[in-house]
């Protein structure tokens, strides 16, 4: 559906991204991920069209962005990061306006708009200026105008700020939906949303891919987390001692009294973590302890954004994770360190 190719851009001197590759499947939803800096937006500004690139090239569908604008452009919908929205315009007024610039033709806009007022809950607010409106409002409004006209790739950047809850809940049930006929980008510093929206991952820092994967994958890569936890009734010196004695346990981390005679240990793992817990649970139950619960915290999201982020990179080549995690010719992005602060420069875009 979408691929970049060796995608850079530079203000100035600065680097704001860094000769990335990767692609966006059909039907995928694609996380975009990295910290307040790392070119998250000044690459969704490339790919929809909207920036120029220093170097790199942009297909969507097969067009090449910079030599048929018009006709890429026209299978994109693109919500930014500040809702496009012309304050002093009624809603319905606006939306019909987009559906013109978009091409839609008039035989069917009318009822493009209201399928997509209906799909985002505005109906209700039709008929209200714009700048009246809350802000979780506005960014529906705008999340309406990406989609009017069904384009087939659909770039969404925080699509949920300002949000309430309920409002987050049904947004994230809309972008699911939009899979079965679309392929969607979608940035978000909302963690747990991304895992349980998104296909894969692609998570960026300082303009240079730092990962692509699933997040099945991702997670499973970056085990960090090797904590263990046993909750036993009575015999509390005895199962810790066998707890921190057991081969492949690293650390005793507590041992805690809880109501009704259970005692919650916690330790640290070093190995196999199913062969460890297998093999703890059979001394237990050998000692003729009982077991009330057993398990291990499991690695998120947010513990892999986190390390991937606080790796450093290796000077004069790749990056030892971007090694084992980027499947082979997905990035090609040569990784260097930058003492220029690229922080800011994508939101002034």
């Amino acid at each position: 559906m979408v691929t970049i190719e060796n995608l850079t851009k530079y203000y100035g001197n600065n680097r704001a991204v860094n000769n990335i590759s990767f692609t966006i499947n059909d039907n995928e939803i694609l996380g975009f991920l990295g910290p307040n800096g790392a070119g998250k937006s000044t690459t969704m500004n490339m790919i929809a069209g909207y920036l120029p690139m220093t170097g790199g090239n942009v297909k969507i569908c097969g067009v090449d962005i910079t030599k048929d604008p018009v006709k890429a452009k026209s299978k994109i919908g693109y919500l930014p990061e500040i809702p496009p929205v012309y304050p002093d315009m009624r809603v319905k007024e606006y939306l019909s306006f987009c559906a013109g610039l978009k091409g839609v033709p008039r035989s069917r806009r009318k009822e493009d708009i209201q399928r997509v007022m209906e799909l985002l809950k505005i109906k209700d607010v039709q008929d209200k200026l714009i700048k009246n409106l809350s802000k979780g409002y506005k960014q529906r409004v705008g999340f309406a105008q990406a989609i009017l006209g069904d384009p087939e790739f659909i770039i969404l950047d925080e699509p949920t700020v300002g949000l309430d809850p309920n409002q987050v809940v049904e947004v994230r049930n809309i972008i699911k939906d939009l899979k079965k006929k679309h392929s969607v980008i979608f940035s978000s510093h909302i963690l747990s949303e991304v895992s349980e929206v998104c296909d894969r991952v692609v998570i960026i820092n300082k303009g240079d891919i730092r990962a692509i994967d699933t997040i099945e994958n991702l997670e499973k890569t970056f085990n960090v987390k090797q904590t263990f936890h046993i909750r036993v009734k009575g015999a509390k010196s005895t199962a810790a001692s066998i707890a921190e004695t057991h081969k492949g346990v690293k650390e005793l981390i507590s041992v805690d009294d809880e109501a009704g005679d259970i005692t919650h240990i916690t330790v640290l793992l070093e190995g196999d973590a199913d062969e460890i817990r297998s093999g703890i649970m059979q001394e237990l139950l050998a000692n003729n302890i009982m077991i009330v619960e057993m398990f291990t915290d499991k690695p998120d999201l947010e513990d892999v954004f986190i390390n991937l982020i606080n790796k450093p990179a290796k000077k004069g080549g790749l990056m030892d994770l971007v090694d084992e995690i980027v499947p082979e010719d997905e990035s090609k992005a040569p990784v260097s360190e930058d003492d220029n602060d690229t922080a800011g420069k994508e939101d002034k875009e």
